[in-house]
């Protein structure tokens, strides 16, 4: 198809990063739980509600704030983990620019 746009490389590595991201079942139970509670969490609270030992819940909520998904709040000797709204947001049309349905923009405050 002449004149089609070609998605910018940094961008696609960003979505392709995102979806590697949503790729494993708990790491989506650990976004949705985080999201749900509205709250930022400990890992140990985290644990106790997706049924994975603790340093398996580390290791994927590594990766969600590699990604930007969640953001990590030092407090005192524990880390508590909260949902990025500004990256979530951003998300959907992720999916919507890879199909070819229009871009809209994110910057990098999202991640």
């Amino acid at each position: 198809m002449k004149g089609a746009a070609v998605l910018d490389r940094d961008t696609a590595r960003t979505y392709a990063e995102w979806f590697r991201a949503l790729a494993d079942p708990t790491r989506v139970q650990i976004l949705n739980l985080l999201a749900e509670a509205g709250t930022p969490m400990a890992v140990g609270e985290i644990v106790e509600q997706v049924s994975v030992g603790q340093s398996t819940v580390s290791a994927h909520l590594k990766v969600l704030a590699d990604t930007g998904f969640v953001l990590v709040e030092p407090q005192g000797t524990a880390r508590l983990y909260r949902v990025n709204e500004k990256c979530v947001s951003c998300f959907p049309s992720a999916a919507d620019v890879v199909m070819g349905r229009g871009v809209r923009s994110f910057g990098e405050e999202a991640r």
